[in-house]
């Protein structure tokens, strides 16, 4: 039976993922003796302390199998370095409107982050930007009306 992949991502945020993970794991026996200390002070409808540690630790595995599930459905695109834009490839575009420059590298969508000029490649730029090659100019679609841009150079 084949595998069923549900996000796709770069090995860079394959690996972001694990080490969240690890760092949550790390915390979880704490927060087991924090719930066990609080459960010994007694009387457990009135006791915050009892409450904040199991609500904490709910949290933390529930955090746990959201990153593990993941993992499991994740499909790890390795950059092909080729001539197109494709997962992990790094482009710098012109925006034909105003000819202001930008970069950006295109990653998975739980790895888009704009401040640091990470691109999510199923954003509105990101798919008109998906395959395409250098010097090419593209038409992007967004919610707020369509604009051109000009691929300037793929790494």
């Amino acid at each position: 039976m084949p595998k069923i992949y549900y996000q796709k991502m770069t090995p860079e945020g394959y690996q972001q993922i694990k080490d969240q993970i690890a760092a949550l794991q790390k915390d979880r026996p704490e927060k087991i003796a924090r719930l066990k200390a609080a459960r010994a002070l007694g009387d457990l409808s009135e006791n915050t302390e009892y409450s904040t540690a199991k609500r904490d630790l709910r949290h933390l595995e529930s955090r746990l199998r959201f990153l593990n599930k993941q993992i499991t459905y994740a499909q790890v695109i390795e950059n092909s370095q080729s001539d197109t834009i494709d997962l992990g490839s790094t482009v710098t575009i012109e925006f034909d409107d105003d000819h202001s420059e930008a970069t950006y590298t295109v990653v998975g969508t739980h790895e888009a982050d704009l401040a640091q000029n990470k691109l999510a490649f199923d954003s509105p730029l990101g798919q008109a930007l998906m395959g395409q090659g250098a010097g090419k100019t593209v038409a992007v679609e967004s919610p707020n009306g369509s604009y051109n841009v000009t691929i300037k150079n793929i790494k």
